[in-house]
């Protein structure tokens, strides 16, 4: 209920002048169409939207534009080049674009603009994947060249994601005041309450129907009551509520490579800490023979329907259905007694008859942590839990309260994370033995030489199709290891207004940012 309260409150205050009247008041199906939305779609990003620091690598940055894009069918297509090249040793990449672009202060965007970001970025710390990049230089008015120091296979990903900021006009004071050429620009941002957005009157597209959006900052069950009570065009809700009925709306399901699993610490317990003094490693889960057995015990479809409410998929690895999968990853899950019978030939037997087998005075025991406020997680570690139980594993579900206290705990205890890029470099970071312990990449420590053999070979290749090889051949020995158990793919679910023609919606990435307006600037109201 207090979330309740909180919403009304923050609506009267913050949003009262829009719905007062005047020409960006909101406006009822059966009066004229509304020139101001309201979306409760979460996307908060509390460090800024600087693209150098990484905003928008998840989806669309929407104050500014980025070289190429991916389409509604997920083929990249030109945004601000008009013609790209890559040289036949696979060095350097050369991109014209448009004459006619405009950043939201008026200035041009030149080729100049495009080498600064690029450059900048490099600089960022590691928060744009550049480290392949020597250096980028305009060659003229509106042609840049990006030199790399060797071959990156997944470096055209950059053009799609990296938005283009201003060379002279970019700060210490730019992730909070954003310049960009993008469809629409800052107005005004309330943090942890709202933002509200205009439509960039200089954008070298189409204008957009809406000409200002607010964006409400509210907890999936306040964005719920705010769909229910009519006071929202588009919330974003969980899986778990989108079968409710809100008058008015109807439930825009969107797939996704959005996906959930366990992740295993694969070493184990010796003592050894991080430089944090995190504990690393699992004796129980560093056997291989556990990780194989929970990842075929897991009844993925019964996740999907129970859980998720039949908004989802399977998911068998990181990647399930993008052009770099190893279409060989699926399995025969929901197998107990499959499970039951590899732990057994591993030596995990139940000698005590307790329901928990051992190995040599180990109980076959560990923790699932997820964390407080990710409610399908929680349920997905429940039922698990539940299911491992049958084959003898004891699972013991904690909840942390947030992703400060899981770093603490996710090198020694299994956690449910999420996980889900149009990106090979996913791939290369979750199971690369170069990332053990980076942050969230490889967290469990896993390490195979084969593995890395073939990631290298794929980033190496001189582009993205001679390196799928490389790419399925690492999944290969990926699946045999079980470094993680992934669940499932979720749909993204939202309630979009009757009246509110969204077009279509690309696959969507990880839940972060606002990747379902990736084509806002085509949203319009219909009658």
């Amino acid at each position: 209920m207090h979330h309740i309260i909180r919403f009304l409150v923050l609506f009267s205050l913050c949003c009262t002048p829009l719905l007062s009247g005047g020409s960006h008041a909101l406006a009822s199906s059966e009066s004229k169409p509304p020139d101001t939305l309201v979306l409760a779609i979460g996307g908060e990003d509390k460090t800024g939207y600087d693209p150098t620091l990484g905003w928008g690598r998840y989806g669309s940055p929407m104050f500014q534009s980025t070289l190429l894009k991916f389409d509604a069918d997920m083929k990249i297509v030109n945004d601000l080049a008009t013609a790209y090249s890559l040289s036949k040793d696979g060095l350097v990449w050369t991109i014209d674009i448009r004459h006619d672009v405009k950043f939201s202060n008026n200035t041009p965007l030149t080729a100049e603009d495009v080498a600064f970001t690029f450059n900048t970025a490099a600089k960022s710390g590691g928060l744009v994947d550049l480290a392949h990049m020597a250096v980028a230089k305009a060659l003229d008015r509106n042609r840049v060249q990006i030199a790399l120091q060797e071959n990156d296979s997944t470096f055209i990903n950059r053009l799609i994601t990296l938005g283009i900021v201003p060379k002279n006009f970019h700060g210490p004071d730019y992730p909070r005041k954003p310049i960009g050429s993008g469809p629409y620009m800052l107005e005004e941002w309330n943090e942890g309450q709202q933002m509200i957005v205009k439509a960039n009157p200089y954008y070298y597209g189409a204008q957009p129907f809406f000409k200002r959006i607010v964006f409400l900052y509210t907890p999936e069950d306040t964005s719920f009551a705010a769909a229910k009570a009519g006071q929202v065009q588009m919330a974003a809700v969980p899986a778990m509520l989108a079968k409710q009925h809100v008058p008015g709306m109807t439930i825009h399901a969107v797939k996704s490579v959005d996906n959930r699993g366990l992740m295993f610490p694969t070493v184990p317990d010796t003592g050894k800490k991080t430089d944090k003094g995190y504990s690393i490693g699992n004796n129980v889960t560093a056997d291989p023979a556990i990780r194989r057995a929970i990842t075929i015990a897991i009844d993925r479809k019964a996740l999907v329907q129970g859980v998720l409410e039949g908004y989802g998929r399977p998911a068998y690895g990181v990647c399930d259905g993008l052009p770099w999968d190893n279409p060989n990853n699926s399995f025969q899950d929901n197998d107990q007694a499959g499970a039951a019978t590899l732990l057994q030939k591993a030596g995990w037997i139940d000698s005590d008859g307790d329901g928990i087998r051992e190995k040599k005075g180990l109980k076959a025991e560990f923790t699932i942590i997820y964390p407080a406020n990710r409610s399908e997680r929680q349920y997905m570690a429940l039922s698990v839990a539940d299911t491992l139980k049958k084959i003898g594993i004891q699972a013991n579900v904690e909840e942390k309260p947030d992703f400060d206290e899981i770093q603490k705990v996710m090198h020694k205890d299994v956690v449910v994370f999420g996980w889900g890029a149009h990106d090979p470099m996913e791939l290369y970071q979750l199971y690369n033995t170069k990332f053990a312990g980076v942050e969230y990449n490889n967290v469990g420590y896993y390490s195979n030489p084969q593995v890395d053999e073939n990631l290298e070979k794929a980033i190496s290749a001189r582009n993205l199709e001679e390196a799928i090889p490389f790419w399925q051949a690492a999944q290969v020995y990926v699946k045999e290891d079980a470094p993680w158990a992934w669940m499932v793919n979720l749909d993204h679910t939202y309630f979009v207004n009757d009246h509110l023609d969204i077009g279509k919606s690309q696959i969507e990435p990880h839940g972060h940012g606002w990747p379902i307006t990736a084509n806002i600037h085509e949203w319009k109201w219909k009658k």
